[in-house]
């Protein structure tokens, strides 16, 4: 067994005894391998191990192995999105879970129509309130968002995503997870005919408590794959 075979098996137990602890079905929980500055050999690697949902934050990296995916892998962006790359972000990925603005969706949307394609995309939510990080703010800016969102024949929207505070106080990063979760909530109120919203959020050192407060999705790094080597 190698050692990512193994940290992989720990990784799904650690998710599964989460989900039983929070009384929900491991199964509701979807687990994404964070690629990011990894080595191509690990991603072939982990493409060997049976994974293909992967996160990617940087668009340049993506390019420069995207011929590594095979077709049936899900390439998610999950940094932050420039407007400059937004050509490439377009014919790369499966979805972008990054998006904070219209002005972001102005970049985007004219490339996706060029080339005839349409993807997923979610809504970041800057939940912890922490100056570093990208994201809306409050609720009220989500519905305008969501809104331009549904009126593009190139996207989908399939949820929210939030990065979790860094903190070493359980109620501190349960309740940002907890508002992104009520901001889901809020929204499926408000766009009823819209499919189930996902909730990407929780990783390797606080996922037991995005599960909790109801993830749907986790996106794990280091745990998987290691120590990134740059």
């Amino acid at each position: 067994m190698t050692d990512m075979r193994s940290r992989l098996d720990m990784i799904t137990t650690k998710i599964a005894d989460a989900c039983i602890a929070a009384g929900r079905d491991p199964a509701e929980v979807t687990l994404m391998a964070v690629s990011k500055r990894q080595p191509d050999e690990r991603v072939q690697e982990a493409l060997v191990n049976g994974l293909r949902l992967f996160g990617e934050s940087l668009v340049q990296e993506t390019r420069d192995r995207i011929e590594l995916f095979p077709e049936d892998a899900e390439i998610h962006l999950i940094g932050h999105l420039q407007r400059n790359k937004a050509k490439d972000a377009a014919r790369l990925y499966t979805a972008i879970q990054s998006i904070d603005s219209e002005r972001t969706l102005d970049a985007l949307c004219p490339h996706l129509q060029s080339i005839d394609r349409s993807i997923d995309v979610y809504l970041e939510v800057n939940s912890s309130g922490e100056a570093s990080k990208y994201g809306v703010h409050t609720f009220d800016m989500l519905p305008p968002l969501v809104d331009r969102i549904m009126k593009e024949p190139t996207l989908r929207f399939r949820g929210l995503m939030t990065i979790g505070p860094l903190s070493e106080s359980e109620g501190e990063v349960r309740r940002a997870f907890a508002l992104l979760r009520d901001f889901r909530d809020r929204l499926a109120d408000r766009y009823r005919e819209t499919a189930p919203l996902e909730l990407s959020m929780g990783m390797s050192d606080d996922l037991e408590y995005a599960i909790r407060e109801g993830s749907t999705m986790v996106r794990i790094g280091t745990a998987i794959f290691g120590p990134r080597t740059r």
